[in-house]
């Protein structure tokens, strides 16, 4: 009977307390009585031993005078009717889309001075992760190159959490494997690339592969360990900027998105892409794809491979194991369920971690900034929009001449009747510039910029649980990494 099964048990239950109680606590009885109130003392302790064992035992120490009683107890009435706290005020509203965010100057990388990130998580834990630092020179001594890393998580996030470890020194070390001809001329951007690109694969190889190797030699939680990054899954979108020859490295696996802002000699913003999503949508995608695997005609259906969005991750091993293995898994472990019969499995793998890498030359004569960004940050605002929002927040002085608006916009008040016909992507009249962070100046335009009411209401829901239907359009989290900044008046 499911849950009316258990709903009448504890009811059972909770009534036996008080017959019992209210047997044993009458007063008054002579040692003569009738011995069928016996009888049904008896009767009672009997059923009660049955249906719950809390309340013979309750039964058997009633008369402890000095049981504590810990039960809660409510000392304020009932509410005449139900109220809820009032949604983000603008102070909170800064707090929500600063919390964790960072902005760093840097002293000793010729051509980067500073860069800043933010994340606004659309699930609770967040399945996204990031990285940044400094890092030796694989060939100069006394170099140092700059890295910043976007890790999307998906169906967990043990793989973005991995990636966020282990990603960069797998690449590190696959770069130390090649030696330049000579010290002045460093690697070819194409032996960089290579490298990069093995540094890649060697880590989804460890992730996916080496679980098929060890899974029968190891622990049940070393089982787990090494299988949670694999069934998860997660794209990933790393830079690295080499200052010796002023070479900007892009490496992405998934549909994340990095963007360089050029300035032009009349004074605008002009986005220039680094990469192009790798995603079901991708006609070059889905023509790999099919050249893979000829015959499988089904493989890519409404953009999606095989039901994923993306073409290219790390981690998803029900889009590479072969179909044996993991029904082995799943017999033996209880692991996930094979992608069929939902999706025509034939020939896996079908996802490659094999990132697509660019390498651009910075000039250093012209201000320019690279923003990174998951694809959050995009459902909201396109390329050129990103660009020039972060070209104002520079021409406002980063920031520090306050909020850069000549007074408070007004708006009609906003109902449930609108969704139809609201914009819920970018608006240029709602444009801002208020946040000493950069990063933080574009996740609050993305969300709807001085339309507070808006931007408050997308905030006033708390992130659900990863798996749960996205409530709020993601807009989670992208590093910008800012060089020769300086603006002429």
């Amino acid at each position: 009977m499911g849950h009316d099964s258990e709903r009448l048990r504890v009811t059972t239950t909770s009534n036996v307390w008080m017959r019992v109680k209210n047997t044993y606590s009458t007063k008054g009885a002579s040692s003569g009585s009738d011995s069928r109130s016996s009888k049904r003392l008896i009767r009672i302790m009997a059923t009660a031993s049955v249906v719950s064992t809390p309340a013979l035992w309750w039964l058997l120490n009633a008369r402890d005078e000095a049981i504590r009683d810990d039960a809660p107890y409510l000392e304020s009435p009932p509410a005449e009717h139900w109220s809820i706290k009032p949604g983000p005020s603008k102070d909170q509203v800064t707090r929500i889309i600063s919390q964790g965010a960072y902005s760093y100057l840097v002293q000793n990388v010729d051509g980067v001075s500073r860069y800043g990130s933010a994340q606004l998580p659309s699930n609770s834990p967040c399945e996204d992760h990031f990285t940044h630092s400094k890092f030796p020179s694989p060939w100069n001594p006394g170099k140092t190159w700059m890295v910043w890393g976007v890790f999307d998580g998906h169906s967990g996030a043990q793989t973005a959490e991995l990636l966020k470890e282990q990603l960069l020194p797998f690449v590190r070390h696959s770069l130390g494997q090649v030696k330049p001809a000579s010290d002045v001329e460093g690697l070819s951007d194409k032996s960089v690339q290579g490298a990069i690109v093995k540094g890649f694969l060697q880590l989804d190889d460890s992730i996916v592969k080496t679980a098929l190797e060890t899974v029968e030699s190891i622990s049940l939680p070393e089982k787990v360990k090494k299988l949670a990054p694999a069934y998860a899954g997660s794209c990933a979108l790393l830079s690295m900027y080499d200052p010796t020859t002023s070479t900007l490295h892009v490496a992405c696996t998934g549909d994340s998105r990095a963007f360089l802002g050029q300035k032009t000699p009349d004074g605008k913003w002009e986005a220039k892409a680094l990469l192009v999503d790798q995603t079901g949508k991708n006609e070059e995608e889905i023509a790999r794809l099919y050249a893979e695997h000829p015959g499988e005609a089904d493989i890519v259906k409404n953009g999606r491979v095989l039901g994923i969005m993306v073409s290219r991750a790390f981690g998803d091993a029900l889009w590479k194991w072969p179909l044996e293995f993991q029904r082995d898994v799943q017999k033996r472990f209880y692991g996930p369920s094979p992608l069929t019969p939902r999706y025509p499995v034939q020939t896996p793998p079908y996802l490659t971690a094999e990132p697509v890498v660019t390498s651009t030359k910075i000039d250093a004569g012209s201000p320019s900034f690279l923003i990174m960004a998951t694809d959050g940050l995009w459902d909201t605002l396109s390329s050129q929009q990103a660009v020039d929002l972060v070209g104002k927040w520079l021409e406002r002085g980063g920031g520090e001449q306050g909020n850069g608006t000549s007074g408070e916009p007004t708006y009609e008040p906003f109902d449930f009747g609108q969704f139809g016909s609201v914009s819920w992507k970018f608006v240029e009249e709602r444009t801002i510039v208020q946040d000493e962070n950069v990063a933080v100046h574009l996740v609050r335009n993305s969300l709807g910029g001085n339309h507070h009411e808006l931007v408050a209401g997308r905030l006033a829901c708390e992130p659900p649980p990863p798996g749960v239907h996205e409530m709020i359009r993601r807009c989670k989290w992208f590093s910008l990494m800012c060089r020769n900044l300086k603006i002429e008046k």
